[in-house]
């Protein structure tokens, strides 16, 4: 994530540079990969804030908490600084084209320079609508993965829920077999003490006799 942040920052900065020079260039390329790698950022973002949680240690987990909130709120800061750029590089576009149209109607080739403009218009359309179905692919992309991410842990849940409860039902049955022993050797005690009662008793009377 620190990575893309650098990129992200570093890419910005080379557009705001475009836009500062005389000819005021624009790279649809690079805003478009700007803006994949802050979308990137903030899907990373999402499984660390499950990451954190997991953290056992109150004082890790408050650590990594602070670390992730800094890592989203970077991101969206360079989504601002990217928004306000698109929308600077479309005004100075829109008067660009008006500008044109009005040259062009002063000396008969406003034609000529609104098919220039009607291209490049279309050509970042192109750009804007790749980069918006890309975009929407890996939003899918991630939830599908999320999903499973998610079906996974309740798998694990289960599957240490099934345990417990078959270790569980191993120390029932031992503890059920050694009431069954305990049973049978009362039994024999409390026969045995029978008889020998028995025979102390036909003794005794034997020997009064």
């Amino acid at each position: 994530a620190r990575k893309l942040l650098l990129r992200a920052r570093d890419g910005i900065e080379r557009l705001e540079r475009f836009e500062s020079s005389v000819s005021g260039t624009d790279s649809p390329e690079l805003s478009f990969a700007v803006k994949k790698d802050i979308s990137q950022i903030h899907s990373l973002c999402a499984d660390m804030d499950r990451l954190w949680r997991s953290i056992p240690a109150k004082s890790q987990r408050d650590l990594w908490k602070r670390k992730v909130e800094q890592v989203a709120e970077e991101a969206d800061s360079l989504k601002d600084s990217l928004d306000k750029y698109s929308m600077r590089n479309q005004r100075r576009m829109l008067e660009a084209k008006e500008r044109a149209e009005l040259l062009g109607r002063a000396n008969g080739e406003s034609a000529h320079v609104l098919r220039i403009f009607d291209e490049e218009a279309q050509a970042m359309q192109s750009v804007r609508n790749s980069s918006r179905m890309l975009q929407d692919s890996f939003e899918t992309g991630t939830a599908i993965l999320s999903k499973y991410a998610e079906q996974r842990d309740r798998l694990k849940r289960a599957q240490r829920k099934a345990l417990d409860v078959l270790n569980t039902v191993g120390l029932s049955n031992s503890v059920l077999r050694l009431i069954e022993r305990r049973n049978r050797v009362d039994t024999w005690i409390k026969y045995m003490g029978m008889v020998l009662t028995v025979v102390i008793v036909y003794f005794f009377w034997k020997w009064t006799r």
